[in-house]
């Protein structure tokens, strides 16, 4: 097994390195095409904004190279809004995103609630058998750390509320997007991972 975590300049790649360690996977951090595009499995990891991480991704020149992948790809909190369209940052600035999974990502609307969504938040799905969803409950608790979500659509796999229901976890074609942290998300995350790594 070739796991390769796309370096994106991003400040949680060691976490996520560390998480498939505890599952006896030894992540390679890179931002090489050629290792990118030989891997068995890829994790495309972020914090932070999506204008930030676009710029990086362009510096490096993996805009391409992530479209080409053909095998299974995560992306984790900021990566999952990557795969999609756009990204609004605020009511103004729309920033262009992979458009790898046909939605986009918008500010929540919480109402009274603070912002960012921050901590533990239930998981639902109705596609019990799907492998992704080994071993793991509807209800099921995992971390969140975002202010900006995908809404619920099509590509949908699980969902999450916070002031809205959003879109937790999607899935098109090889590509799967994580709203929440699985690196933070204890035993439910890792075996998520695990999940991701084994039966997709």
């Amino acid at each position: 097994m070739k796991l390769v975590i796309i370096d994106t300049g991003c400040a949680n790649l060691t976490s996520v390195k560390f998480a498939f360690e505890r599952l006896d996977i030894t992540p390679i951090i890179s931002d090489d095409k050629e290792v990118i595009l030989s891997a068995d499995k890829v994790v495309l990891p972020g914090v932070g904004t999506a204008e930030f991480a676009m710029n990086e991704l362009a510096k490096k020149s993996l805009i391409d190279t992530i479209r080409q992948i053909k095998v299974p790809t995560l992306g984790i909190c900021l990566g999952m809004q990557l795969l999609g369209e756009y990204s609004l940052e605020g009511q103004t600035a729309k920033i262009d995103t992979l458009n790898l999974i046909g939605n986009a990502t918008h500010k929540l609307e919480v109402g009274e609630l603070p912002l960012p969504h921050m901590g533990w938040n239930k998981l639902y799905f109705d596609e019990i058998n799907h492998p992704l969803f080994k071993d793991i409950n509807n209800g099921d608790f995992v971390y969140f750390v975002h202010s900006y979500a995908m809404g619920v659509n099509e590509f949908t796999l699980a969902t999450s509320h916070y002031g809205q229901a959003f879109s937790a976890i999607v899935n098109k074609d090889n590509f799967f997007g994580m709203q929440f942290h699985p690196e933070k998300s204890g035993k439910v995350g890792l075996q998520l991972l695990k999940n991701f790594v084994e039966n997709v």
